[in-house]
């Protein structure tokens, strides 16, 4: 019996991620809740024990993006994967006065075209650094 991955290729992935990554900017969580499925699980270095399910995920997403609305995503390139791919992606994330340039890869993990599975990983210290002296520094 074969095992059928349904994978993306590079192109593919892209053409997703070209789509999908700029839902990111702009404060807009049901916009960027459009892209999953109403069954999806996310998680990311804040929720390692991830949301399921479109309103947790909408939840979520409407404090994270209320708190960023100014970072950009871009795709750095992908690696194919069952039903979606591993994509490498680039983020500058404004931080008070700074922009922090930060590089990541998330699994995306597709069905009938919508993100059924996302997992965010990259390392966290330096964003949390400065927002720790940023808050410091605003609390002076």
């Amino acid at each position: 019996m074969a095992n059928e991955i349904n994978a993306l290729n590079e192109q593919q992935a892209r053409e997703f991620a070209e789509v999908w990554l700029p839902a990111w900017t702009g404060n807009q969580p049901e916009k960027l809740a459009d892209f999953y499925t109403d069954d999806a699980f996310y998680l990311d270095p804040s929720i390692p024990e991830g949301v399921q399910g479109r309103e947790a995920i909408i939840g979520y997403f409407k404090v994270l993006l209320g708190n960023n609305p100014e970072w950009i995503w871009t795709h750095r390139g992908s690696i194919p994967m069952k039903d979606g791919f591993v994509n490498k992606w680039h983020a500058s994330i404004p931080v008070g006065p700074k922009t922090l340039e930060i590089d990541g890869v998330c699994l995306v993990q597709l069905r009938d075209g919508l993100i059924y599975r996302n997992e965010v990983y990259f390392d966290t210290h330096l964003l949390l650094s400065e927002i720790k002296a940023l808050l410091a520094k605003n609390n002076n």
